[in-house]
């Protein structure tokens, strides 16, 4: 029977030790690398140089993990979604997330089989409601970050390397708040930074198709002598394939690769990515930022940047008839499934000081909140530089290793620059712990659903600091912690509890949120799961 496809039905106990079993194994895997003195993970995959790669990047381990049970490998999912979540909102926080799902799931069964009068599902909501609560009083304890810290929040990202934080650190005050900092392989064995014009867009590429770096879900082109970039903009809409040929011919010949910021239809965008995938061309489409007429300012801003040709209703450009010379070009496009960034190549300074400065007197005239604020973008995205870390390495796998820390760092400093930091190395999570146990579990609580879900996020948001005090050998269950301004930790290189403040031990505010609020998410599903439906393996294994 066409289309018949058996599957395998698991139920209660059985699917929920499965699940746990899987959960189990993946967070041993990712949660041994948390920390300073956290662990390197080797992994055989044919994505990477001599088909294995080294890391301590958490969602990198993730993702190379499927396992053999189909139950257990749907628990493994579950949870490299709440650290892919984490990873897209923040930057960072990846294994933080996975280590916190497992913490909860754990005291959750521990609660649920003690306590046979417990409902599941109340449980749950008042989980969420006291995770909401937590949330806040982060929010309030975060500190703005100072350009002295971003240092600190830099070097921890990256694994405490000292070097690669300060040339982070160094970058971001250099391009300011209003740039970008990006990271790129380098063409020799020294890491270093360069400083360039370029544009960062909110909207990112329409298919995962486009994503040539599976890691992160990105697509990454870069300009070379053999493969140079060509960018087409266009705010008209792209109906008919014909009216790119020409385009895609000379994007085959010439061994180019393909930009397409601007509105297709869904014929197009899946043209596109039909051929990308056999590896016709190499391609991808962005939407193009913001609508309306806001939407064409920042296009014809692109423009300018690229040396590209507009076309667009305003303009008159027929989109039938699309010129090589009417393509822009850049040193690099960097799009995931939310923004992008292009760094730029033949930038005409002049014109963009001249614009800008028409930029600043509209500013001055204009009253609208919103039509400042679109008005403070363009500027920022005009003036604001882009500086590129180029990471270097002796080896193939050295350099893959190191640009993985760089991203995490900086994608870490720019979540530190827009919400604040906190106490780093688990500790703003161990201090909401304590402020759980010293005042709402002396509450007058209504519900036993909310004494256990104040038990369960007590004990799990101490997790993490443990399991970092674990690799690094240290057992940390005997110490108190406990002081007025809720910033002592323990430092697990110098093997004491400090001020993780003043230490230099801290981590972005929106890093330590996304973490938790994830992992109550990913723990939620499994929690609440009585029934699992996989497909047979025996029916497949004979087809």
């Amino acid at each position: 029977m066409n289309g018949y496809q058996p599957k395998d039905l698991h139920f209660d106990q059985e699917a929920r030790e499965k699940l746990i079993k899987g959960i189990n194994k993946v967070e041993k895997a990712v949660g041994s690398t948390l920390g300073p003195r956290g662990n390197t993970v080797l992994m055989e995959s044919q994505n990477h140089t001599h088909g294995m790669t080294v890391t301590k990047d958490g969602v990198t381990v993730a993702k190379s993990i499927s396992l053999i049970d189909p139950v257990e490998n749907l628990a493994v999912r579950v949870l490299r979604q709440a650290s892919e979540e984490t990873a897209n909102q923040a930057g960072d926080g990846t294994t933080t997330s996975m280590v916190l799902a497992k913490a909860i799931i754990e005291e959750f069964i521990n609660s649920t089989t003690s306590e046979k009068s417990l409902n599941p599902n109340f449980l749950i909501r008042e989980l969420r409601k006291q995770t909401a609560e937590v949330i806040k009083n982060l929010e309030k304890r975060a500190i703005k970050v100072t350009k002295g810290r971003l240092k600190n929040v830099a070097t921890i990202s990256a694994n405490n390397d000292y070097a690669i934080g300060k040339i982070i650190a160094d970058a971001y005050k250099e391009v300011g708040h209003d740039g970008v900092v990006t990271v790129s392989k380098s063409d020799t064995t020294e890491t270093h930074v360069e400083v360039t014009r370029g544009i960062r867009l909110d909207k990112g590429i329409t298919s995962r198709v486009f994503a040539n770096n599976e890691a992160k879900d990105e697509a990454i082109l870069e300009d070379s002598p053999s493969s140079k970039i060509a960018i087409l903009l266009s705010t008209t809409e792209i109906s008919n394939i014909s009216h790119l040929e020409n385009v895609i011919a000379d994007v085959i010949q010439k061994n180019k690769q393909l930009v397409i910021i601007g509105n297709t239809t869904t014929s197009i965008k899946t043209v596109i990515a039909q051929n990308v995938s056999r590896g016709t061309i190499k391609a991808c489409i962005i939407e193009p930022p913001s609508f309306g007429y806001k939407q064409n300012e920042l296009m014809s801003d692109i423009a300018m940047m690229t040396g590209a040709t507009l076309f667009s209703d305003e303009s008159g450009n027929d989109i039938s008839i699309v010129l090589e010379s009417d393509l822009g070009t850049a040193k690099s496009v960097t799009a995931d499934s939310s923004s992008a960034v292009i760094v730029s190549k033949t930038a005409n300074e002049d014109e963009i000081t001249e614009r800008v400065n028409q930029l600043r007197e509209a500013l001055k005239n204009e009253k609208l909140s919103g039509s400042r604020e679109h008005i403070k973008k363009r500027i920022a995205s005009l003036s604001g530089g882009i500086a590129v870390v180029y990471a270097g390495g002796d080896t193939q796998m050295e350099q893959k290793e190191l640009y993985d820390r760089i991203d995490d760092a900086i994608q870490a400093v720019r979540s530190s620059i827009e919400e604040g930091i906190l106490p780093g190395g688990g500790a703003a999570l161990w201090h909401e712990a304590l402020r759980i146990l010293n005042s709402r579990l002396a509450d007058d609580h209504t519900t036993l659903e909310s004494v256990h879900a104040s038990q369960i996020l007590m004990r799990a948001m101490t997790a993490p600091m443990k399991r970092i005090a674990d690799n690094a050998g240290a057992d940390i269950s005997g110490i108190s912690f406990s002081d007025d301004k809720m910033r002592l930790g323990y430092d697990a290189v110098a093997m004491e509890v400090v001020d993780m403040i003043n230490a230099g031990i801290i981590d972005p505010a929106k890093v330590t949120k996304s973490a938790l609020t994830n992992a109550v998410s990913a723990a939620s599903t499994i929690m609440t799961t009585n029934a699992v439906v996989t497909l047979a393996r025996s029916y497949e294994a004979a087809q």
